[in-house]
């Protein structure tokens, strides 16, 4: 069923209509080069800016789910197409899967990625002040990890972690360390490929155990039929995000499973563009001001 659904997904993506704002696409530019930080491979990302640059406009950078260890960022070029009609300069990042590669090297690629961006972006039209990260599933787990974890700005030579808000959309592994510690999986089995069997690095990438004052904002949806690990995990995370933002942009959407999250996307009219501009705008608004 799981595979059905992705596949109906990736069949609505090709089909799907949008408005008709011209942009731009800068495919399949290398963001880390091979033997990075020693044992990295070489990843790329595509750009997708709109073509009329009188000008700047806010950065999306969107990393795609898969399990850790699936999916690459050329499903996602009709996703890429749509957010740069909304007016956002949208960069979709290809990272190191699992099992070659472990979740630390993911968040390095994907802090790497934000790096390029941030000294690249403004060649496209791109805000460099105004940097959001966002995912899908796993992608919104790695979106959250960069965002409240400075380390893996630190981990490449980056001095101040450059995220202005956070968009995560159906996220896994907010929690990975209760998931994985109830799972008791059998050691380099399921999950275990991606976060190791050692339950301090389970707990040193999940999420909700480096909430900080000072983190970029976040705003988290949620679909009410999804995983129920993503659902759980969800609601601990908000729970513990509640103490630095009283007030959390968390929207429930409970008749939603976990791919129709990231399928609303085809319908540009969407609330679910409406709640993610709207966050952008406000964040992004506020960044403009600061001198």
């Amino acid at each position: 069923m799981r595979l059905f659904l992705a596949a109906s997904f990736l069949a609505a993506l090709a089909l799907g209509g949008c408005s008709f704002r011209s942009i731009q696409i800068y495919p399949d530019i290398t963001y880390m080069e091979d033997g990075f930080l020693g044992d990295l491979p070489e990843k790329r990302l595509t750009v997708f800016a709109p073509k009329k640059q009188h000008e700047t406009y806010p950065v999306f950078v969107f990393i795609h789910g898969g399990s850790w260890r699936s999916g690459n960022k050329e499903k996602y070029i009709p996703l890429g197409k749509r957010l740069a009609r909304k007016g956002l300069v949208t960069v979709v990042i290809d990272y190191p899967l699992s099992p070659t590669y472990k979740v630390q090297a993911m968040g390095k690629a994907s802090a790497k990625a934000v790096d390029w961006v941030r000294t690249h972006i403004g060649e496209y039209g791109g805000d460099p002040d105004r940097i959001f990260v966002s995912g899908h599933s796993a992608g919104g787990h790695l979106a959250a990890l960069i965002s409240v974890r400075d380390e893996y700005f630190d981990s490449v030579g980056v001095a101040q972690n450059p995220i202005r808000g956070a968009v995560l959309i159906d996220p896994a592994g907010l929690d990975m360390y209760t998931y994985l510690v109830e799972a008791n999986n059998a050691p380099g089995t399921s999950h275990n490929r991606s976060f190791t069997d050692d339950p301090q690095v389970w707990k040193d990438t999940s999420p909700m155990y480096h909430l900080h004052e000072g983190m970029p904002p976040m705003m988290i949806m949620v679909g009410g039929r999804t995983e129920p690990s993503i659902l759980h995990g969800s609601e601990r995370f908000i729970e513990a995000h509640r103490p630095y933002e009283p007030i959390p942009r968390y929207y429930l959407q409970k008749r939603k499973k976990h791919i129709p999250m990231i399928l609303q996307f085809l319908y540009t009219p969407s609330r679910a563009y409406r709640w993610v501009l709207g966050f952008i705008h406000e964040i992004g608004d506020d960044a403009k001001t600061i001198p």
